[in-house]
């Protein structure tokens, strides 16, 4: 399982949402604060100033209403402003105050030494205009930015009143910078507060965060380590809250997990080894149709590696997508056979299908048990062309026995030419039925389990040589025998009627299909531990495509020509049933147009007396 990364940590995030939090706090209540703080300085700063103007008016509008004999030496109203002004409690905020007269707007006095210049001069500032204009009790008052200094500036205009009429103005300019230096200086260290309310709740958060953290991360290593089937590891339980309840409960679902995960291991066990014995295939399907399991003789089955195939859609597995659907194999009720034969081979499989379902309907999947039924389909196959052949080979000789008795009957037997003629044949085709018979007797107690050898030990070279003999003495056509056989004594344990079965069986098909004139080659050599027999004739031969099929039962080459010949087509069958009885093989090879060669091998091992001999 990937470890989660820090910056994506529930301990990351707890610690930035409280973080925020107390940062959004803080900026709000500072916000709040300054907001009203910066106000109320603004205020006691303003009003501050304002009853020190209002004094001043008092005492100006005394001076100004006094009346003065010009012809009479004393002060002017000028001097006498200057003086009030210079008695005026001049703290460093106000950096001028300036007195206007009512009616002429001319500047009559100012507290700026350096500026007397201006005394007698008319005033332009629009502010004491407004103000002396509009009589206005409570002044008027701006601020602004002083261009050569950069500074903040408060300006006020203040009525001065006689009897309740404006007879002049107070102008006052004041420095209010220093009031948002003290607003700065307080933000700053609000700020620094801030700062340090920041980190030590950061540090706390941390702390509160693992213990929140630590015991979801001893879950987390837990769940990880049950997930490699490891059961035995416990969560430590750090309180009696509700992490401490969920770490308990954690352990808890761990002990019933480790319970539950015993018990499916052991059916689990029983499962596969029931599917590992079983002989017959099972393969197992999700609800969409995809091999989840499959054992072992399933997969060898369908020729398939079972780690390959999983996830594989059955009907592609199977090789029923032309067929069938899924749903389609959801519904079947009867065996689909798999026919995988090619020419050289045949294979055949039946498949049978169930469906798990739950006990709500809901269909999971599909189960199908896969049967080998190569065998058995090739033994339905054999057993039908055995009766159709055994009935056509008993049919023929019983239609043309049936069509020369009628004709005997009808009259047939008063010709003294015909009639014996016709016996002939009746009795010629009575003889093949027989040797049929008998063949098929013989394929049968071989066939049985209790067929038995009864053998002896015989010198193998004249039983051969004595065989070949008897076949020279009575052949009928004009062929020649030709004897590549051992010098010395060979001893077999054989049964000898049984192998001279086998060689009069060879011999004749040699002799059968000789042309006239033609040569029948028998051989004999010794290889490893077994002698080898061979028996070649000059003959058409035997196409390569049906070399491997003369030993079947009924098998011919050229039908036709076999049955002219009085053949049955069990010959070689029971030839190969009789060798192979002996512990030996039987195989045949051929040319077309330059004869065939049927070779048996018997096993043989040196003796002493083959020594001697």
């Amino acid at each position: 399982m990937k470890k989660v990364g820090f910056f994506r940590s529930i301990h990351l995030k707890l610690v930035l949402i409280y973080v925020l939090l107390i940062l959004i706090a803080m900026q709000i209540i500072g916000a709040y604060f300054v907001r009203q703080l910066e106000a109320t300085l603004l205020r006691n700063f303003e009003t501050s100033i304002q009853e020190r103007v209002d004094l001043l008016s008092y005492y100006l509008s005394e001076e100004m209403v006094k009346e003065r004999n010009p012809e009479e030496e004393g002060p002017t109203l000028e001097e006498d402003v200057k003086n009030i002004l210079k008695d005026f409690d001049n703290t460093s905020d106000i950096s001028e105050v300036q007195v206007i007269e009512g009616s002429s707007l001319k500047i009559i006095g100012t507290s700026d030494p350096y500026n007397q210049g201006i005394v007698g001069q008319r005033t332009t500032d629009k502010l004491v205009w407004r103000v002396i204009a509009t009589s206005d009790d409570d002044g008027d008052h701006q601020t602004l930015i002083d261009r050569q200094t950069g500074n903040r500036i408060w300006k006020l205009a203040d009525p001065i009143k006689a009897d309740g009429e404006v007879i002049g103005a107070v102008y006052l300019i004041a420095n209010v910078e220093n009031v948002y230096s003290q607003m700065k200086t307080i933000n700053n260290i609000f700020a620094s507060g801030t700062a340090i309310s920041l980190a030590i709740t950061a540090i706390l958060v941390v702390l509160l965060a693992r213990t929140i953290t630590r015991p979801i991360t001893d879950m987390r290593k837990q769940a990880i380590a049950m997930s490699k089937g490891n059961f035995s590891r416990k969560v430590k339980v750090y309180g009696y809250d509700e992490i401490g309840e969920l770490a308990m409960t954690f352990n808890s679902l761990t002990k019933k997990l480790q319970e539950a995960q015993a018990t499916t291991e052991g059916e689990r066990r029983k499962l596969s080894s029931v599917l590992s014995y079983m002989t017959d295939g099972v393969i197992a399907t999700d609800r969409k149709g995809r091999v989840i399991l499959i054992n072992e003789p399933a997969a060898k089955m369908l020729n398939v590696s079972r780690e390959t195939i999983l996830s594989t859609p059955i009907i592609s597995l199977l090789g029923l997508e032309e067929e069938y659907t899924l749903e389609d194999l959801l519904l079947e009720k009867e065996s689909v056979i798999l026919n995988y034969s090619t020419s050289k081979k045949p294979y055949v499989l039946r498949a049978n299908f169930s469906i798990i379902q739950k006990e709500t309907g809901f269909v999971n999947g599909l189960i199908a048990v896969l049967h080998d039924i190569t065998e058995q389909e090739k033994i339905d196959m054999e057993r039908r062309e055995f009766v159709a052949n055994v009935s056509h080979e008993l049919r023929t000789p019983l239609t043309t026995m049936r069509s020369y008795l009628e004709a005997l009957a009808e009259g047939a037997w008063k010709d003294e030419e015909i009639a014996p003629n016709f016996l002939e044949i009746t009795q010629n085709e009575t003889e093949r039925m027989i040797r049929l018979v008998n063949d098929l007797l013989q394929l049968s107690k071989m066939d049985s389990k209790d067929y038995q050898l009864n053998t002896e030990w015989v010198d193998f070279v004249k039983f051969y040589d004595r065989i070949i003999d008897r076949f020279e003495l009575t052949k009928e056509q004009n062929v020649h025998f030709e004897r590549k056989l051992l010098e010395q004594a060979t001893f077999v344990e054989i049964d000898a009627d049984k192998l001279t079965q086998v060689l009069d069986n060879i011999i004749s098909n040699a002799l059968k299909y000789s042309p006239d004139g033609g040569k029948v080659t028998f051989m004999m050599i010794k290889e490893d531990e077994r002698i080898i027999v061979s028996v070649k004739d000059e003959g058409e031969g035997i196409p390569k495509d049906n070399l491997e099929k003369i030993f079947e039962r009924f098998y011919r080459v050229d039908k036709a020509r076999t049955r002219k010949l009085g053949g049955t087509g069990l010959g070689l069958a029971i030839a190969k049933e009789m060798v192979e009885a002996h512990g030996g093989e039987i195989w045949a090879e051929s040319t077309e147009g330059q004869g065939t060669t049927v070779s048996f091998s018997l096993p043989y091992v040196q003796t002493e007396g083959d020594d001697w001999e």
